[in-house]
């Protein structure tokens, strides 16, 4: 695996499914010590690697998690996500909706998630990787994301004291987390105002 590894430029061992429960009972030759274990590996190995300037896996390794087939709910899937960030260095967690194909089985659901729950856990992803959000601040793990608004949008929601934001004054953490401001339309602020008032 790790010679393998200088060749390609990238890995992924596939979680599939959020919680060891639900790999029990639905890929049981799966376990999550069979997953976690190559991917520490692959992290110890790039970790190592990284002072002998080797191209062992340049794009990282990656996962993907099927929403859908099983109960969980999304704010555990983030609070795995956000774990397997810190803990295994992943570049991306991918999302996959389920889709019903063996409707013979009681053991998955009839019908289909539906893009938009696997778009939100993109954008939510999105705010953990580069906004400095926490799995918890945008929701606890018995919730879902909603499908009404986006889940920047839903947390400025939930947060009415910390609006309006005083652009001439607030930390850039702040201001990044403005629903419609993303991050180069924040340090652009930044920037301009150093030379006036915005």
């Amino acid at each position: 695996m790790m010679r393998v590894g200088e060749y390609v430029d990238r890995m992924s061992y596939n979680l599939e499914l959020p919680s060891e429960r639900s790999l029990r009972l639905l890929a049981p030759q799966k376990n999550k010590k069979s997953i976690l274990t190559p991917m520490n590996l692959i992290r110890e190995e790039k970790e190592g690697f990284k002072s002998k300037k080797s191209r062992f896996l340049p794009a990282g390794q990656t996962t993907q998690i099927i929403v859908g087939a099983s109960p969980e709910k999304d704010g555990q899937i983030l609070t795995l996500t956000e774990a397997l960030y810190k803990k295994y260095k992943l570049k991306r967690v991918y999302y996959s909706s389920y889709v019903p194909l063996n409707t013979s089985s009681n053991l998955l659901p009839k019908t289909q998630t539906g893009l938009l729950r696997e778009h939100r856990l993109y954008q939510a992803d999105w705010l953990i990787r580069f906004y400095g959000f926490t799995a918890t601040e945008l929701l606890n793990e018995n919730e879902n994301l909603t499908a009404e608004y986006d889940p920047k949008c839903a947390w400025a929601l939930s947060h009415p004291e910390l609006f309006p934001v005083d652009l001439n004054t607030a930390p850039v953490e702040l201001i990044a987390r403005v629903p419609g401001i993303g991050l180069k339309s924040t340090y652009k602020i930044i920037s301009a105002r150093r030379y006036g008032k915005i």
